[in-house]
């Protein structure tokens, strides 16, 4: 049986940017980071749309840019 498709206008997850450095920000921000799987400025990740996702982007969102899949 194959698999099922998600409805249209459903998220399936995120694309997620580092814009701004993470220097001087706590240590426990640059750990969500690492996390994330952010290392550098300007390096993109697809994360999916989880609730554990979407805290980290909580707690450092003023260092990322979002955007749905």
């Amino acid at each position: 049986m194959p698999a099922a498709k998600p409805a249209k206008g459903t998220s399936k997850g995120f694309v997620i940017t580092l814009r701004r450095s993470p220097i001087g920000t706590p240590q426990k921000h640059r750990r969500v980071l690492t996390g994330l799987g952010l290392r550098k400025i300007r390096q993109t990740v697809i994360r999916p749309d989880t609730a554990q996702v979407r805290g980290m982007i909580g707690k450092v969102g003023y260092l990322l840019e979002v955007q749905p899949q």
